[in-house]
C-alpha cells in the first residue's frame, strides 16, 4: 500500500518561541533560589571559620593571657622567633598571630566572603605572604587599641563579617549573605544576626547595635568597641 503521508522537517517558527518561552521562566524562577543558595553557601563557611577562630582565640590566650594586641606580638616574637611581621592595627596583623604561635595552621580559617576578600593561598612562611591583603574576611572586636578576653562579658562579639566595603564605621554588606551578618561571640558561640537595610548596622537583641555601649548591652560602661577592619585585596 502506497504511504501519502508527510513527514515533517523540523520544528516551526511559532514552536520554537514557546520552547524559548518556556525556557526563560523557567530560569527566571529558579534563578533567585539558586542565588539564594549560594548566599546560604557562603554565610555557612563564615559561620565555620569564625568558629575555628574562636578556638584559636582560646588557645591563644591560654598562653598570652589575652586575645592577640600590640603587646602580645611582642611576646609572640620573642617565643617563637617568627619572623612574621604584627605592625599596623589590622585584623590581618591581629590573626598573624595565631599563625606564628603556632595555633591557625591555615589561611582558610580566616576567610569570609565579601567584596575585598580573595582566597587564601595557605603560603604564609614569610612576613610579605602570611595573610596578606585580602584574605581576611572578618572584621576583629578590641578595646580600642586592647584587646578584650574571656574575663569580659562572654556575649561580647569579638570577630564579624561581612563587613561593607569601602569601609564605614559599623556598616555591613546587606547583599553578601542576604542582610544577615555572622557575628562571633567571646563565649565562641556564632550566630547570624540582622542586619538593617537603611542604616547596614547589625542588631544584637534588644534593638540594640552592634557597636552600641550603655546599660543593658553587651558592652556596659568603660569599654569602646572598635572594629579593626581587615586589609582589602590589591
Amino acid at each position: 500500500m502506497k504511504m501519502n503521508q508527510k513527514m515533517r522537517g523540523g520544528f516551526t517558527l511559532v514552536e520554537l518561541l514557546v520552547v524559548i518561552v518556556i525556557i526563560a521562566a523557567l530560569a527566571g524562577l529558579t534563578a533567585p533560589m539558586v542565588i539564594r543558595q549560594r548566599k546560604k553557601a557562603d554565610q555557612t563557611q563564615a559561620v565555620n571559620n569564625a568558629r575555628q577562630i574562636g578556638l584559636a582565640m582560646f588557645e591563644f590566650e591560654t598562653a598570652y593571657g589575652s586575645f592577640p594586641d600590640t603587646s602580645t606580638g611582642e611576646e609572640v616574637t620573642e617565643n617563637t622567633g617568627s619572623v612574621l611581621s604584627f605592625g599596623g592595627n589590622s585584623a590581618n596583623s591581629h590573626f598573624r598571630q595565631l599563625i606564628a604561635a603556632e595555633i591557625a595552621q591555615s589561611e582558610d580559617m580566616f576567610f569570609a566572603k565579601t567584596a575585598f576578600t580573595k582566597k587564601p593561598d595557605n603560603v604564609f612562611n614569610t612576613a610579605a605572604n602570611a595573610l596578606e591583603p585580602g584574605e581576611v574576611g572578618f572584621g576583629y572586636l578590641m578595646n580600642g587599641n586592647l584587646a578584650f578576653s574571656t574575663a569580659g562579658n562572654p556575649a561580647r562579639p569579638i570577630a564579624v563579617a561581612p563587613l561593607a566595603f569601602p569601609f564605614q564605621t559599623g556598616q555591613f554588606d546587606i547583599d553578601l549573605y542576604d542582610a544577615k551578618a555572622v557575628v562571633l561571640r567571646i563565649d565562641n558561640s556564632v550566630r547570624s544576626e540582622p542586619i538593617l537595610r537603611q542604616s547596614k548596622l547589625v542588631q544584637l537583641g534588644g534593638g540594640k547595635n552592634l557597636l552600641q555601649t550603655g546599660d543593658e548591652t553587651v558592652w556596659g560602661t568603660g569599654v569602646t568597641p572598635t572594629i579593626v577592619n581587615p586589609e582589602p585585596k590589591k
